[in-house]
């Protein structure tokens, strides 16, 4: 009889093993951005994978595009979080950077209205980096637990 029990025990714990949901993080410590395509790549299996994404230090340029392409309730922000913004640039054969102001438009279109309306507050989006932390950062955003 106890070796039923023991049995029994080891099942239920497997089958609910088997039907909980696995809590899955991407924790983001420190990106500076980069281009614009892996980003939206990454992104967008994260969303699909109905991961939860921890901001957990600087997320800085083409990092931001999470705020578009992960669901709001699936993001968190620690006291360390940093989220920095800047008008969409491009670099020719040359290395010469040029402004984009029309991907600048559509790219501050896309993010969540509160992320949106603190840029406009702060001029928009130009090739001044823009810190959103802090208590504003957590008015928008909610604490990890």
């Amino acid at each position: 009889m106890r070796m039923a029990v023991i049995k029994l025990i080891v099942v239920a714990a497997a089958l609910s093993a088997a039907i909980m949901p696995v809590r899955a993080e991407i924790r983001i410590l420190a990106s500076p951005g980069g281009q614009v395509g892996p980003f939206l790549e990454l992104f967008d299996r994260v969303r699909e994978s109905g991961e939860r994404v921890v901001i957990d230090g600087p997320c800085l340029s083409a990092c931001t595009l999470v705020l578009m392409t992960v669901p709001a309730e699936r993001i968190c922000v620690t006291r360390r979080a940093v989220l920095g913004f800047h008008a969409a640039r491009s670099i020719d054969g040359r290395g010469r950077i040029y402004a984009e102001p029309e991907a600048s438009r559509a790219v501050q279109a896309a993010y969540p209205a509160r992320v949106r309306d603190w840029i406009s507050r702060r001029g928009g989006l130009t090739s001044r980096l823009l810190l959103l932390r802090g208590r504003e950062l957590a008015a928008i955003y909610p604490r990890c637990r």
